[in-house]
């Protein structure tokens, strides 16, 4: 996770890994050569498993992805939505239909580009695309109402609130469990709030203040943030509550809590926001 931290979609690290260790103590060191079993690893879907099989073993499996959905829905203007079951089903269908089987990863990797390059979403360049005397869209002038999506991204706001415990011995940080984003990174203590705190009275006042964190042992120094962070479906905006601890005895703490010497804080794999931080005030080096 450390050598995989800022790279976000953090869940494909470790399916990654999974799959890995799948092929190595499963397989024997073979990767699976057969369309079946490249979609039988973890994290791997029929995207991911027609890219691998068209692209390393020339497989007749036609990848459908953003790019290959805008190019065949202009193509032939096609309304149904490519966000739903039917949608989906057809625009498989057709991209399995249409795929030269004889060059399947270069036909693949052809549409593709084409859609990334060529059929963007908002600069289509149709004054000089080669299909466009044969594309529906243009003639009827829908091009940029295609492909058509009935989901709006809905993306929730949290805020978070991080506890930066400082004393000359130690930092506290805490590994993420359960299945919320990030899993598995470290953060400092969090206090999520349900919107924007700029007064730390009203931090102390959150029920969700860790029971094994004594307010009278530490004192605020300052307040850094906020910083944003845009996920796909969540905006994180987080502020960095400094503070220092005062007590003689560190306090004790939960099982996936840790004290952690400060020089050594960097060694753990934290969300891109707290990079930030550490970027913005070298905490590591005090």
């Amino acid at each position: 996770m450390k050598m995989w931290e800022g790279l976000g979609y953090y869940s494909r690290a470790r399916n990654l890994h999974a799959a890995a260790k799948y092929v190595d103590q499963e397989l024997g060191g073979v990767f699976p050569s057969t369309h079946e079993g490249i979609l039988a690893l973890k994290g791997v879907g029929p995207y991911t498993a027609a890219a691998i099989a068209s692209f390393a073993y020339n497989l007749p499996y036609a990848v459908v992805d953003g790019n290959v959905y805008r190019v065949l829905s202009r193509y032939f203007d096609y309304e149904e939505p490519s966000d739903t079951t039917e949608g989906k089903k057809y625009f498989a269908a057709l991209a399995q239909r249409l795929l030269d089987e004889q060059q399947a990863g270069r036909y693949n990797q052809a549409i593709m580009d084409f859609g990334a390059t060529v059929c963007t979403p908002k600069a289509a360049k149709c004054n000089c695309c080669p299909l466009a005397t044969k594309c529906e869209a243009l003639v009827s002038g829908t091009v940029y109402e295609r492909p058509i999506k009935l989901k709006k991204l809905k993306r929730r706001t949290r805020y978070f609130n991080y506890l930066v415990i400082r004393h000359p011995d130690f930092r506290i940080v805490e590994k993420r469990m359960g299945k919320d984003i990030w899993q598995n990174l470290y953060q400092f203590p969090l206090v999520e709030t349900s919107e924007g705190v700029e007064d730390w009275a009203e931090v102390l006042k959150q029920t969700n203040w860790p029971e094994w964190l004594n307010s009278d042992h530490i004192t605020l120094n300052r307040r850094l943030g906020p910083r944003k962070q845009e996920l796909t479906h969540q905006r994180i905006i987080a502020n960095f509550w400094e503070l220092d601890y005062l007590a003689n005895e560190p306090p004790i703490l939960p099982s996936n809590f840790s004290l952690v010497k400060p020089e050594n804080c960097r060694n753990f794999a934290f969300p891109k926001i707290i990079g930030w931080y550490f970027d913005d005030n070298l905490l590591y080096l005090f």
